[in-house]
């Protein structure tokens, strides 16, 4: 039953005592941007083979987090690690153990997509036999072999991602880490990509997604975490951070919003239109 009158109540499970031991973990993940804290003092484990959905408003931090979190910028203070591995002090490793698809990150565009699973292949020194036999079933799997020798610049946007997402798995991480994996793919390749990341999950890889799709979320994840102003508000199980909610009536209860002020926006198809015929009038 819903209770969108009363406020939700945090739900902060304890940091475990070794952070070597979740999936991914940070601690006191801190970075500035001039004046501004787009994350502060972050603290957050992902436990071993979750599907784990980050959600929070534009701005909120979500994405510096990960790039923090998966060494592509670097913080101002705090760590993180993946798979046991220390991000920042030991990062190859960390590198190795992890499949990342961060929304807006330069690609090399100017290749095929057979080309581009090819290429991070040899990158990660795989079998060149392995990269085939793995790339024929990515592409196949994900609706991509029709493009042929078409260059990923020429692809829609939809397209775009499902190459991401097949360069991020094609070396069977550990851990897989998605940044706004749906967005712009169709509702058909979006039910395959769901059902890929469930089977991924089930045969013991972890899975951490940033979306703003609050019904992605509340129907693939199994733990999630809201982030506001760049801290944890509420994480865990999401049935413990619902609490007994919908997952948006959840997220507006703890990030405010949702609701627009009283005589907002009145003017529109209200009674001070402007007579778009006569607008002309008076003009010669």
């Amino acid at each position: 039953m819903d209770h969108p009158e009363q406020s939700p109540q945090p739900h902060l499970p304890p940091l475990s005592p070794d952070p070597t031991e979740p999936a991914l973990a940070v601690r006191d993940l801190t970075k500035m941007f001039g004046d501004q804290t787009a994350v502060d003092r972050l603290s957050l484990d992902i436990p071993r083979g979750a599907l784990y959905g980050i959600v929070g408003p534009n701005g909120a931090g979500k994405t510096t987090m990960i790039t923090l979190a998966t060494g592509l910028a670097r913080p101002d203070a705090g760590r993180a690690w993946i798979a046991g591995h220390d991000v920042w002090a030991d990062p190859q490793p960390a590198k190795q153990s992890m499949g990342l698809l961060v929304d807006g990150i330069p690609v090399f565009d100017r290749l095929s997509g057979p080309e581009y699973l090819s290429y991070l292949g040899g990158l990660r020194r795989m079998d060149p036999a392995v990269v085939q036999d793995r790339s024929t079933e990515l592409l196949d799997a994900l609706g991509l072999t029709t493009a042929g020798d078409k260059r990923i610049v020429d692809y829609s946007a939809g397209m775009t991602k499902k190459i991401l997402l097949a360069g991020a798995l094609l070396h069977d991480p550990d851990v897989l880490i998605l940044d706004e994996p749906l967005e712009a793919v169709d509702p058909v390749s979006g039910r395959l990509i769901q059902q890929i990341l469930r089977d991924y999950a089930r045969r013991g890889g972890t899975v951490v997604l940033s979306s703003h799709v609050m019904e992605l979320v509340e129907g693939l994840c199994d733990h999630v975490a809201i982030i506001n102003d760049g801290r944890v508000l509420t994480a865990g199980h999401v049935d413990e951070v619902r609490q007994g909610r919908s997952l948006v009536d959840t997220f507006i209860g703890f990030v405010g919003g949702g609701q627009l002020q009283e005589g907002s926006l009145g003017w529109l198809r209200g009674g001070d239109r402007v007579d778009q015929n006569n607008l002309g009038e008076g003009r010669a």
